[in-house]
């Protein structure tokens, strides 16, 4: 099974909070829902339809499950919703129960077990496990080269500071561009893959 991650990224690689204002505003990032203006039904939205085609799981931080965990289920009887609802979900966290899984279909990991986790599910059947958003989840699956595919959505906006998917540890991981499509809006939805040194 590959790690896909999935993105909206700004020019200056962040990636906090591109859906709305109270998203994520740690660190007092204060652009919450930058994307909006950048985002094209067509090809930005073919793009989460492409990935999500190619999964046959999901895998999220606890912050964004949470988030798709209180949107989608109410959007039932939207081919793109359905499969939100009905595909297998992980999420990664400590603080949420067993009674706390209401989204079907899911699944948690503990933090501490989480790498582990994700490499089993790498080794066995499967299409793509996507990860979207959950950017500490993106960064650590990156920096364990654990990320098989990065399908950034490259909005053209510089906001000065806020989370990436990244790391910071000095460590070289090359990818290769696979293909890139633009939007009338300026967005870039490039594909890269993982290639060897």
């Amino acid at each position: 099974m590959r790690i896909l991650i999935s993105e909206f990224i700004s020019l200056d690689g962040v990636v906090q909070a591109p859906g709305g204002p109270q998203e994520d505003t740690d660190g007092g990032f204060a652009h919450g829902g930058w994307a909006n203006p950048y985002f094209d039904p067509e090809i930005v939205g073919g793009a989460f339809d492409a990935a999500l085609e190619e999964a046959d799981a999901l895998l999220f931080g606890r912050r964004t499950w949470q988030t798709m965990a209180s949107a989608w289920p109410e959007r039932a009887g939207d081919p793109f919703a359905d499969r939100m609802n009905s595909i297998r979900k992980y999420v990664v966290s400590d603080s949420l129960g067993e009674s706390d899984l209401t989204w079907d279909n899911s699944v948690r990991f503990p933090r501490s077990d989480a790498v582990a986790e994700v490499r089993k599910l790498r080794e066995g059947d499967g299409r793509g496990l996507l990860v979207m958003g959950s950017p500490t989840l993106a960064r650590t699956l990156v920096a364990e080269g654990l990320a098989d595919e990065l399908r950034l959505i490259v909005m053209p906006v510089v906001l000065g500071g806020g989370k990436t998917i990244f790391p910071s540890t000095g460590a070289k991981f090359p990818f290769e561009l696979v293909s890139t499509t633009k939007s009338d809006a300026g967005t870039l939805v490039n594909v890269y893959r993982g290639a060897a040194e």
